[in-house]
Formats: structure tokens, sequence, C-alpha cells
């Protein structure tokens, strides 16, 4: 299987302009580590496996497994309402919105860029600066005097504001910072020690840039830093840099019990709602951060979490009944999508 693996992202690094690390594991055992790319293209600084990429919605996994270390603490509980936990007056934010709902994209809230409705999450910062958005708190004029789109509990739909309010719930609660609580309780705790909320201002940490595909008037491709693209440091909702490996301590941490109870890790390990989208090949369910995949015949493919923005592509399956991650971090504009189910293939072809 490691030669086709190697293959195959050897053309998408060729043809398809994959620029990033890729790690898949099986238990203890590497089956496929590589890099590829350049961290930087100006100095022709090349991507490392243990290289840091921004994740971007990745880092909800985070602030999911954050809420249930205090649930587990008896400091909130998943029927809490948002609006008990921190003051939304004079919000468009409805009072029975809980932290369930939240945490599953049921809450039916509006979201600052609504991407299923096909709004460009740049476009908000054409007239606002993206450098004046460092904290969670700073997200709330952007969404929360918005209409819900849906009565909370009765459909679901992606939202990156959900996790921002989970951030500033979890800012009230221990009255830390959501960088500094997710950092010490899960980072630093299961040894995720290349893991952590990067300043893109921040001249002293060796990560990859961010790279966005443009097409200049002649249709020839060139590449743009993704500078200005969204916030300038990761918050609840999103942006937080890490390497390959450290998402695979991150995982098999949280599945052997060393970040929550034994009773949140098997609620972590499963959906969490009943609404479902159906696809033809299958259907997905939400958990608490994770996504479930499942095949018409209702078997578990995989749980998973991805993340994209210009210049960011990150996807972080992973499959229980192999005991195994497979990881992509990408910094430059590439359909990885489609190269992790190719992956996958040969991955589930190999059991």
């Amino acid at each position: 299987m490691y030669n086709e693996l190697l293959s195959l992202f050897e053309e998408y690094y060729e043809k398809y302009n994959f620029s990033g690390a890729a790690l898949i594991k099986k238990e203890c055992k590497i089956i496929f580590a590589q890099a590829y790319g350049m961290a930087h293209r100006g100095f022709k600084v090349p991507n490392q496996i243990n290289t840091m990429f921004d994740t971007a919605s990745v880092t909800k996994l985070f602030t999911a497994v954050a809420i249930l270390q205090l649930v587990d603490q008896g400091k909130i509980k998943l029927d809490d309402r948002i609006t008990d936990i921190i003051d939304l007056t004079g919000t468009k934010i409805p009072i029975d919105v809980t932290l369930n709902h939240l945490l599953t994209h049921t809450s039916g809230i509006a979201d600052d860029a609504d991407e299923e409705l096909g709004e460009s999450y740049e476009a908000l910062f054409v007239n606002k600066p993206n450098y004046s958005i460092r904290n969670c708190i700073d997200f709330i004029p952007q969404f929360a005097y918005k209409e819900p789109k849906f009565k909370a509990g009765t459909n679901v739909s992606y939202n990156n504001c959900a996790f921002v309010l989970l951030g500033l719930a979890i800012e009230a609660v221990t009255h830390v910072s959501y960088r500094e609580f997710v950092t010490h309780n899960i980072f630093r705790s299961c040894g995720m020690n290349s893991t952590s909320f990067i300043s893109k201002d921040d001249s002293s940490v060796p990560v990859a840039e961010g790279y966005d595909a443009t097409y200049n008037k002649n249709n020839k491709l060139e590449w743009r830093k993704n500078i200005y693209s969204f916030p300038p440091i990761g918050t609840s909702d999103g942006g937080g840099y890490t390497t390959v490996g450290d998402l695979d301590i991150f995982m098999r941490a949280l599945v052997n019990g060393e970040l929550l109870s034994n009773e949140l890790t098997k609620e972590i390990m499963k959906p969490q709602t009943t609404i479902t989208r159906e696809f033809e090949w299958g259907r997905i369910i939400n958990g608490f951060g994770f996504h479930f995949t499942y095949d018409l015949a209702g078997k578990l493919i995989r749980m998973y979490k991805d993340g994209s923005n210009a210049g960011v592509a990150a996807m972080f399956a992973y499959y229980p009944e192999i005991d195994t991650t497979s990881i992509i971090l990408g910094n430059q504009t590439c359909n990885i999508w489609e190269l992790h189910w190719k992956a996958e293939n040969l991955i589930l072809a190999d059991k």
C-alpha cells in the first residue's frame, strides 16, 4: 500500500499543486508520512513532516473537547442555554439555543458568512480589516444581530459562529482566555508540543505560509498569500496551528480517555443528533465537533473534521474499526478532499 500511496500523493504534488504534509497511521505503525511543496515560496523553504500548518476549522474539535472537559468538571451542562452563560442582550440569539445545539450545528443561529449558501468568508474583510478580529468577542457584531435561519434543534446547518459562542462560554466559565485554556488543558496535557495559536504577525515561529491560487488576465496561475483573507490569529472557530503528528497524538489521547471521562469519551465518538444529511453514497450525521460518515448499508466509514480557507486545506479522519488516522494538512489551494478520498480507498481496501 505504501507505494500506491506514494504514487498518489506525488501525482497530486506534480499535477494538482498539493503542498503540505500527510500522515496515515494504524495503531502504533506509521503507514505513510510525507511532506511536499514549500512552507515559504519566496525563500524556497520546503515543507517537512513536522511543519506546523493552519488547521482552519479542525480547531473546532479542540473547542468541543474543552466544552466537554468543563461538563466533566460539573461547571456547565450540555443542555445549558448559551444566553444564561454569556450576555447576549440585544442580539438575535434565541434563548432556547443550548451548548448541545452549538456543538452539533443545530442551533439555527446566523453565521458571519454562510458558506452553505455560497457566501464568501474573505468578503467579510473587504471593508473591515481582518486584523481587527483577534479574540472571540470581536466576532459578535458580524453575526449576532442577524435573524436565525431556523428554530434550534429542528434542522442542521454548518455554523462557524456557533463555535465562537462556545469559545465565549469557555472564557466566561474559566475566567481565562480561550487560547490559554485549550493550550493548557488539551495541547500540553496530551503532549501536542508542536501545536499553538500563532498570529500572522509573529515573526519568530516557523510555520507554513498559506497560498491561494489566482489567475491573471492571461489565465496564468499566480499564488497570493492569504494574510488578508481571515483573522490573523486562531480562535474557537478555527485557525490553530499544528502538525500531522500532533493531530494523531490528539486523536489517540482522545480515544484512550486521556482528555475526557469514560462517559464523555464514548459520547464524542458517536453522533449526537438524529438529523442527517443524505447523499447518493450514504449519509453524514453530526456529533460534538466531529462528523460521522455512513455508507448506504448504515456502516460507519469514518469520523472526521475538515477545514478550508484561502490557502488552507485540512482533512483529519479516524477509522475506529481499524484504529487508523488519515491526516492531510495543506498550505496551498488543492482539492485535498479528493486526494483524501482516494487515499481512503487504498486504506480500507488493505484492511
